[in-house]
């Protein structure tokens, strides 16, 4: 097919920041023919996402377009007049945003949203609109699609927030549909049902999608094609199998060998003493107070046992609302059980005792959004050396040389020390927020998504950094995330919870390889597996579809 019998033909695409004059997407060209679709991956800051959005007209006020051409069903978009480009907009290219709740309107009911866009570009009766909304939110998997029209976004979890609004824009049957990182804030099974149903609807209408995201494996899964951008340019675009197995630029192969990797696994002796024991947890959050009553209370852990080793890893994955990040908090003490024990190193911890102070000081957290968990009133320097404030002993001058030691140890150097978390980036971010826990030499860290929300190349630092400390200073940790690519590298063992319980646990190659519960086979079977490829490429393998085991690759760790 010819770029004129594309649907959609970028030419030379530059865009720039007005004023200044720097150039943020620099001679982009791609097509998208009908049916199609084509992933565009790259870090944050590519250029990805100013490059499609482009195509609809909605980047920001302080960006121009330079030069370049942007045809759309054979008409060019960068000349259309304003009422013609709304016109275009959710009728011909539909859009799916990253987050779907700052898209949807919190103060309209979501009858009143999904009728929105109907009533502007298609001439239907009330109730003909309606039958077709109803229609949509059952195949876009609501049970109940009568009441949905009667709520509010923020009562729904972020899954069906993000199929409701696939739904608001496979309403209108558009011939093109902008994906921006559909999938990202959301755990690894329903990322899959999301994107499995945005593709089945789209084969339907013959909907081509242009899709953003720093996510090669989904893309990969996905994509017929695949753009790979690097600081506003492209630097390699091919079909998706044949880019996998032969990337020719340095970037692409970079992109790829940040994948997580499964390393070698490690012992520990049986009989030695866990350096943090959980025994029949239990937490209840108390329903909401109403005028005459009190609504009825949620268990969020059923009676909860658990052990971590010293100097093991133990992670604990599951979907969102399984109960994982409530049982980290509980052990931090940030939750308090409403039943069970926890014991540190051998004692039980209790409020009451001595033994709870210095529990707390050896058992630090890294959160998950490091910009919400630092100050940003604090410097640097100041973030990572408070909390040895209650080291005993310690002087000025060497808490001062502790604060740089454990700053060059994260990557970030005294230099930083004086900046304030906002003049950072995610990355360091994160990276201090790992100083600050590892400042005090604790014997137990939890660590809470600590890097579901960076690129993946920057995801790949994060964790061998912290692989790389866990090693040298030899404590333990609670890791926890829905991301079982990066469990597979990291974990010694894994517990896989669902609604508050625990379903399976073992060794990492014990659940990887050979999962007994259907639940972890269906996490599993989200997330892609590696095997090499001639060409130092790889080729991305599902593990479990079709309920029978992927062949895993013998050597994981050389898959690149």
């Amino acid at each position: 097919m010819t770029a004129q019998d594309a649907l959609l033909s970028v030419r030379d695409l530059t865009l720039q920041i007005a004023g200044a004059g720097t150039v943020v997407v620099n001679g982009v060209s791609f097509e998208v023919n009908p049916g199609e679709i084509v992933g565009i991956v790259g870090e944050s800051g590519s250029g990805k996402t100013l490059a499609a959005r482009a195509v609809m007209g909605l980047v920001p006020p302080a960006i121009r377009r330079a030069a370049g051409s942007i045809r759309f069903e054979g008409q060019e978009v960068t000349s259309m007049a304003p009422k013609r480009l709304r016109a275009l907009r959710g009728a011909r290219i539909g859009m799916v945003f990253q987050e779907p709740m700052t898209s949807l309107n919190p103060s309209m009911l979501l009858g009143e949203q999904l009728d929105e866009g109907l009533a502007l570009h298609r001439k239907l009766k009330p109730a003909e609109r309606r039958a077709l909304i109803l229609d949509m939110l059952r195949r876009v998997g609501l049970g109940d699609p009568e009441r949905a029209l009667a709520s509010y976004p923020h009562q729904f979890s972020g899954g069906m927030r993000q199929r409701i609004m696939l739904a608001s824009v496979m309403l209108l049957q558009p011939a093109l549909l902008v994906a921006d990182e559909p999938t990202t804030a959301l755990d690894a099974v329903v990322q899959r049902d999301v994107l499995e149903l945005m593709v089945g609807l789209t084969r339907e209408h013959r909907t081509a999608v242009l899709m953003i995201s720093h996510d090669l494996g989904m893309v990969a899964r996905y994509s017929d094609r695949v753009i790979v951008m690097c600081q506003g340019e492209i630097v390699e675009q091919g079909a998706t199998q044949d880019l996998l197995a032969g990337p020719r630029h340095p970037y692409t192969r970079k992109l790829l060998a940040a994948m997580p990797l499964r390393g070698p696994s490690r012992s520990f002796p049986a009989d030695e003493t866990p350096i943090v024991a959980v025994r029949d947890l239990v937490v209840d959050y108390p329903g909401r107070r109403r005028l005459l009553r009190r609504e009825e209370g949620k268990r969020a852990l059923h009676g909860i046992s658990l052990q971590v080793a010293p100097r093991q890893v133990v992670a604990v994955v599951g979907g969102s609302g399984s109960g994982k990040t409530t049982l980290g908090q509980a052990i931090a003490g940030l939750v308090r059980p409403t039943g069970g024990e926890i014991l540190f190193d051998g004692q039980p911890i209790t409020r009451s005792e001595t033994g709870y102070w210095n529990y707390r000081l050896n058992c630090q957290m890294v959160f998950q959004d490091p910009y919400s968990s630092l100050d940003p009133r604090m410097t640097i320097g100041g973030l990572v050396g408070e909390p040895l404030r209650f080291v005993e002993g310690m002087g000025r001058a060497r808490k001062a040389e502790r604060v740089r030691e454990v700053l060059g140890e994260v990557g970030l150097g005294e230099a930083f020390a004086g900046r304030y978390p906002h003049e950072l980036s995610g990355g360091q971010r994160q990276r201090a927020a790992i100083a600050r826990a590892l400042v005090r030499r604790p014997k137990f860290v939890i660590a809470d998504e600590p890097v579901s929300a960076l690129d993946v190349t920057v995801r790949a630092q994060i964790l061998e950094l912290f692989a790389g400390l866990q090693a040298r200073h030899g404590f333990s940790c609670l890791f926890i995330s829905h991301d079982l690519g990066v469990v597979e590298q990291v974990a010694d063992r894994v517990v896989v919870m669902s609604e508050g319980r625990i379903v399976e646990e073992g060794t990492r190659d014990q659940i990887f390889d050979a999962p007994k519960d259907p639940y972890t086979r269906r996490l599993l079977s989200a997330v892609p597996a590696l095997e090499n490829a001639p060409n130092g490429g790889v080729r991305l393998l599902w593990r479990l579809d079709g309920d029978k085991a992927a062949a895993r690759p013998p050597a994981m760790a050389e898959a690149l």
